[in-house]
């Protein structure tokens, strides 16, 4: 089999980057943009229109004529001037319907907020090849489905549905999950934590780790590269791309389900084999950390995490278990480490209180049971 090329990769770096348009979009429409309270459409709009990014924001939903105050539109070729990216929040059926669109009017990037597709079954695995045939036949990139949206704070825009805009950084936190995305960011922004980046993939039908570490390691402003990591992808294509960027830019990789338990995703991926995982990362020059007190020192960034004896695992996956990310991220044992070791994000502290109200509850730092 030919190896396959990622289309972002610039060998001779000439001219404009075919993913500055992502990150430095001059035209963005959001395709199910709506005024209804506590939507995604709603919150995704808000955050667009409430970050200036030196761009224009079209609302698109034939059913409405103003979206909190903008002019919509009742389709993408509707809207005036070149789309630089689309961001699809309608549900899976209406996708591909979307995506044509998108490539009918020659736009070169799109972001799918929407879930339901490899994720739920086979139903939604055509849905999703359906999206990937158009997609690829029209030359357009896609990030998701299935995920949050992307957060370039150096840029100032937030094309997510987080509530949360964090400040300028250094480090860029690339993640397939969701869940972990909120977590980091409510962290970060408590704790005056800056990003130069922060990119939710979802599912990976087009653009995976590798596509988003060829663009960051070009990006002056990303100075280290994180990954949450439930699947690798494109395994040729990730490590090509990370033992580039490693020459210049430390890529750190949080790798969740080391067990066997864990090894279904979320995101509707399997997990690989952990050892070989762990071969292929050390020859590409990337750390993959047990603990996230090391990621602190590597990146100078880290997540909560608890560390205790085994006879505890019981009542911490309990709390866990509120999320898929902590579903794949359980309590597991290394064989090099004494104790046993566990991951809590920051947002089920208040849980955890009110769960164990005897108990300390970590709050940022390496704790003991």
């Amino acid at each position: 089999m030919a190896a396959t090329v990622d289309p972002v990769v610039d060998v001779l770096e000439e001219g404009k980057h075919p993913l500055d348009s992502l990150f430095r979009p001059k035209r963005v429409a959001v395709v199910g943009a709506t005024d209804k309270e506590g939507s995604v459409g709603r919150t995704l709009l808000k955050n667009l229109i409430s970050n200036p990014f030196g761009g224009v924001v079209y609302p698109v939903n034939p059913k409405r004529e103003h979206v909190l105050g903008i002019l919509a539109f009742r389709s993408i070729a509707a809207c005036p001037g070149h789309v630089d990216l689309v961001i699809v929040v309608t549900p899976a059926a209406t996708v591909p319907g979307v995506i044509q669109d998108c490539v009918d009017q020659g736009v070169k990037n799109a972001i799918i907020i929407s879930a339901g597709f490899k994720e739920v079954g086979p139903e939604g695995e055509k849905l999703e090849l359906e999206v990937q045939r158009i997609a690829t036949k029209g030359n357009l990139r896609i990030v998701g489905p299935n995920c949050l949206g992307i957060i370039c704070p150096t840029s100032g825009l937030n094309a997510s549905f987080a509530n949360l805009m964090p400040q300028k950084g250094s480090v860029a936190f690339i993640s397939q999950s969701g869940a972990m995305i909120t977590s980091v960011l409510d962290w970060s922004v408590s704790q005056k934590v800056g990003f130069s980046a922060v990119i939710s993939i979802g599912s990976m039908l087009d653009m995976d780790f590798s596509s988003m570490i060829f663009y960051l390691a070009k990006d002056s402003a990303t100075k280290s590269i994180v990954l949450y990591m439930e699947s690798i992808g494109n395994a040729r294509n990730f490590l090509s791309a990370a033992r580039e960027c490693s020459l210049t830019k430390p890529i750190i990789v949080i790798k969740g389900g080391r067990t066997r338990k864990a090894a279904a995703s979320h995101t509707g991926s399997l997990t690989g084999s952990d050892a070989v995982l762990d071969a292929a990362f050390k020859r590409a020059g990337v750390s993959r950390p047990f603990g996230l007190k090391w990621v602190e020192a590597e990146s100078g960034i880290f997540l909560f995490f608890a560390r205790g004896n085994p006879p505890f695992e019981d009542k911490l996956r309990n709390i866990l278990e509120f999320s898929a990310t902590h579903v794949v991220f359980e309590p597991q044992k290394k064989p090099d480490l004494p104790r046993f070791c566990a991951w809590i994000p920051c947002r089920i502290s208040l849980r955890w209180r009110t769960s164990y109200p005897n108990s300390p509850c970590p709050t940022g730092t390496a704790w003991p049971f």
